[in-house]
Order: structure tokens, then C-alpha cells, then sequence
């Protein structure tokens, strides 16, 4: 995917960027989360659309997973991105191994605090917190078979339209996510 570094203190954990309160439509937001997993997830958005991916949040897998990233490159790659908010985070939550049937690339996103050697070095990494992150390990590639790929990308279209369609019509009931 490459690497891209949007705060150069971030990599020695200086980070001086000023709080900031996270304000989510509550037609899109996930109360599971918690505001560190939030900020985190948005900061790790930022760094995939500014690599030329389109991201979607909490897209539910064909395996019933829900990941909590999902970016689609313009080529048709497809990365996974999960965000742990803690140590406690990452000890509790062994759902990850099977996004990797699911994706090119599959990345760990934290913030800076958190110690990130605990991650599997056969993923990526991504430190980040509320106003963007920075790449520190790139994710090995894997490509999925193209069946697996329709599917993801189908997911992906029809989370993103439904996301989409809550804003426009907030009554709306019944849709994909």
C-alpha cells in the first residue's frame, strides 16, 4: 500500500495535536465503541482516503464478522482495518484471524499510547488518533480469490448505500446495515 507520514512526532509518541471531542451523526454511530476506538478509526480513515481509498465503518463480513474498517482502492483492493482502543482491546478480541479470508492487506490500528508490539508482525500497523495516523508497518499482500472479492465489494456497496440513506431519509426502515 505504501507509506505515508502525516504527523513525523507520531512515530516517537510527541504527539502535540490538541483534544479533540468526537461529534458522530447518531444515525451512523456504533455506541459499542468507545471514544478512543472512535478517534483512532477516524484519524486511520483519514490516512486510507488520503492513500486513495474509499472507507467504510463496521461492514459486516459474509462470516458474520463485522470489521471495523474496510477500505476499497480504486483497483479493486480491498483492506481491513482493526482498530484496538487497548491492551485489554486486543486480549479479549480474537475475531481478527478471520479477516484475513476477507481482504488484501489487514492492518492494526491503535493509538499512540498503546504499546503496539503485542501486534502480529505478519499485518500491518497504523498509529493513530483523532486527526490522522501514520503507517508504520506495511500489511503483506495476500489477493483473495475472485469470488471472495465480489462478495466483500458487494458488502461494501450496500453498507456504504445504506449508510448513505439513513442521512437522506432518516425514517427508513429495513435497510443492510
Amino acid at each position: 500500500m505504501g507509506t505515508r507520514v502525516l504527523d513525523p512526532d507520531l512515530r516517537h509518541g510527541r504527539s502535540h495535536l490538541l483534544p479533540l471531542t468526537l461529534s458522530i451523526d447518531p444515525r451512523l454511530a456504533d455506541a459499542r465503541q468507545s471514544e478512543t476506538a472512535l478517534a483512532v478509526a477516524r484519524g486511520t480513515g483519514r490516512l486510507l482516503v488520503g492513500l486513495g481509498f474509499a472507507v467504510a465503518r463496521e461492514v459486516t463480513l459474509s462470516s458474520g464478522r463485522r470489521c471495523d474498517l474496510l477500505a476499497l482502492g480504486q483497483d479493486g483492493a480491498l483492506v481491513i482495518v482493526e482498530v484496538k482502543s487497548s491492551l485489554e482491546d486486543w486480549r479479549t478480541d480474537r475475531k481478527w484471524p478471520d479477516y484475513r479470508k476477507h481482504c488484501d492487506q489487514l492492518f492494526f490500528a491503535c493509538p499512540i499510547e498503546m504499546d503496539s508490539s503485542v501486534f502480529p508482525h505478519d499485518a500491518g500497523l497504523i498509529i493513530a488518533d483523532a486527526h490522522g495516523a501514520e503507517m508504520i508497518r506495511d500489511a503483506p499482500e495476500h489477493r483473495v480469490p475472485a469470488a471472495t472479492r465480489k462478495s466483500v465489494m458487494t458488502r461494501f456497496g450496500f453498507a456504504t448505500a445504506g449508510k448513505l440513506h439513513r442521512l437522506w431519509d432518516p425514517g427508513a426502515v429495513g435497510l443492510i446495515e
